[in-house]
C-alpha cells in the first residue's frame, strides 16, 4: 500500500535533480515527525538537515528490502533518539527519581529486540525479507478483501499486544474464541504465503544450494505452522510490523481519510490505525498533510539544499 518511490539508481548517481525532489516531497513529514517528539525549534530543523544529508552519505548501500520513506524515516529516527539521548544526559539531575517516564524518556531508551521468529542475523537477511513480505502480502489481501475488522484485530494482537480478551470487547466480537479464530486463520494464511514465496525462491536458488536446512525460510516455515496448528501467536513480530510498516496506508489514504471521501471500512482502519495503534510514521503525514504549507518550509529546505548540494559536488565534480 505504498506510493511511488523516487528512483533509486538516479539517487545514487546523486542527481541533483532527483534529490531536489526527494528534499521537498519529504521534508514536511520529517519535519512534522520530529516536532512531535523535539519541542526546541532549532533542533528539530538541525535534526531534518542531518538526516537528509545522512540519506545522500549512505545511498549507496541502500537495501531494496525497504522503501525509500522507509529508508529515511529510519534515519530521522535514529538522528532524534541521539539527540534526545544527548539532551537527556545533560538534564537529568539526581532529584529526577520519577518512575514515572515521559515519552521522550522512553523513546530514548528504546531497545528493540529482534524478532523471535527468525533468530539473530537472519532478521537482518532472507528471514526478515520474508516475514516482511509475508505480512504485507497479507495486509494487501486483507484490505482487497475489504475485512477491515479482521486486518484491525492482527494489528492489535501482533503489533499492539493486545489480549483475546480486551481485543472481542473493542471490536464487538461474541468472545475470545472469535478472536482466537481470526488469529488461527491468519496464521494459516501467512504459512501459504510462505510456503508459496519459499518456493519461488527454491525454485531460482542454485542446484547445490541446501534449501532445506540452515535457511531461515525453512525455519520460518516451521514456527508459522506450528504456530497455526496450536493456534496462537508466540510470533514476537511487533518490532518488524512498525518497522517495516506492514500495514500503514499509502499517503494518498491519509490524504483522503483528512479529506473525509474515505468509506466506512478504510476510515475505521486508519482511525485505529493512527489513534489507538498511534502510527508515528502515520501520524507524521497527517500532521504534514493538514499544516501543508511550503512556504513556511523554505528556509529549512534551503539549509537542506546547502548542505547536500556540496556533498552532491564533491562526488559529481572532479576536485571537490
Amino acid at each position: 500500500m505504498a506510493d511511488s518511490d523516487p528512483d533509486i539508481e538516479r539517487l545514487q548517481a546523486f542527481d541533483d535533480g532527483e534529490w531536489l525532489g526527494v528534499e521537498r516531497a519529504y521534508a514536511g513529514r520529517l519535519f512534522a515527525y520530529v516536532a512531535r517528539r523535539v519541542p526546541d525549534a532549532q533542533a528539530r530543523e538541525d535534526i531534518v538537515q542531518e538526516s537528509f544529508l545522512g540519506a545522500v552519505r549512505g545511498i549507496g548501500s541502500f537495501d531494496k528490502g525497504y522503501t525509500f520513506e522507509q529508508y529515511l524515516f529510519g534515519i530521522c529516527r535514529n538522528r532524534t533518539i541521539d539527540h534526545l539521548r544527548r539532551r537527556k544526559a545533560t538534564t537529568l539531575s539526581a532529584s529526577e527519581d520519577d518512575d514515572e517516564r515521559s515519552p521522550l524518556e522512553s523513546l530514548a531508551e528504546e531497545n528493540e529486540t529482534p524478532s523471535a521468529i527468525v533468530a539473530g542475523e537472519d532478521v537482518r537477511g532472507q528471514g526478515r525479507t520474508l516475514l516482511v513480505e509475508i505480512l504485507r502480502d497479507w495486509v494487501q489481501e486483507t484490505w482487497e478483501a475489504k475485512e477491515f475488522t479482521r486486518l484491525m484485530v492482527i494489528e492489535a494482537l501482533f503489533a499492539g499486544g493486545w489480549r483475546n480478551r480486551d481485543t472481542w470487547k473493542r471490536f464487538g466480537l461474541r468472545d475470545e474464541t472469535a478472536v482466537a479464530g481470526i488469529k488461527f486463520r491468519a496464521l494459516k494464511r501467512m504459512r501459504e504465503l510462505a510456503a508459496r514465496l519459499s518456493g519461488a525462491a527454491a525454485q531460482g536458488a542454485a542446484p547445490d544450494s541446501n534449501a532445506a536446512a540452515g535457511d531461515p525460510e525453512s525455519g520460518l516455515l516451521t514456527c508459522l505452522a506450528d504456530e497455526a496448528e496450536a493456534g496462537h501467536t508466540g510470533l514476537d513480530v511487533a518490532m518488524i510490523w512498525r518497522r517495516d510498516r506492514v500495514s500503514c496506508p499509502a499517503r494518498h489514504w491519509l490524504a483522503r481519510h483528512q479529506a473525509g471521501t474515505l468509506s466506512e471500512g478504510p476510515r475505521a482502519f486508519v482511525d485505529f490505525h493512527t489513534g489507538e495503534m498511534a502510527c508515528e510514521w502515520c501520524l507524521a503525514n497527517q500532521d504534514d498533510l493538514t499544516d501543508a504549507h511550503e512556504d513556511d518550509l523554505e528556509p529549512l529546505l534551503e539549509r537542506v539544499r546547502a548542505s547536500t548540494a556540496q556533498y552532491l559536488r564533491s562526488k559529481t565534480v572532479p576536485g571537490q
